[in-house]
């Protein structure tokens, strides 16, 4: 199955968890390589929107919440190279829809 174009990102989950420099588990230099950052955060959910149209979406887990999907595939660098992800998704129990949690990288 293939996440909907139309899933929910939210633009705080990529413009201040994704995007900034944390700690732990960051993300933000990995995204960096591919040339994603805060003053271009619109060109990652973008990368993400075509990720999920070009792969498809696997079930993993069901809790009280809904059930979670991941995708895997190639994240299209701005400049020219492209990430492995992982990226999780809730299809949410309440509404029906599917919202972006987050994404790791992937598998070389």
């Amino acid at each position: 199955m293939k996440i909907p174009r139309n899933a929910i990102i939210s633009q705080a989950k990529l413009t201040q968890y994704l995007l900034v420099l944390k700690p732990r588990n960051d993300k933000s230099q990995f995204l960096a390589q591919a040339g994603f950052t805060l003053d271009n955060w619109q060109a990652l959910e973008t990368a993400i929107r075509d990720l999920i149209l070009s792969n498809e979406a696997y079930e993993d887990r069901t809790n009280e919440y809904g059930t979670f999907y991941n995708v895997s595939g190639k994240l299209k660098g701005l400049n020219s190279l492209d990430l492995s992800v992982v990226t999780i998704w809730l299809l949410r129990q309440h509404d029906g829809q599917f919202h972006f949690i987050t994404l790791k990288p992937g598998n070389k």
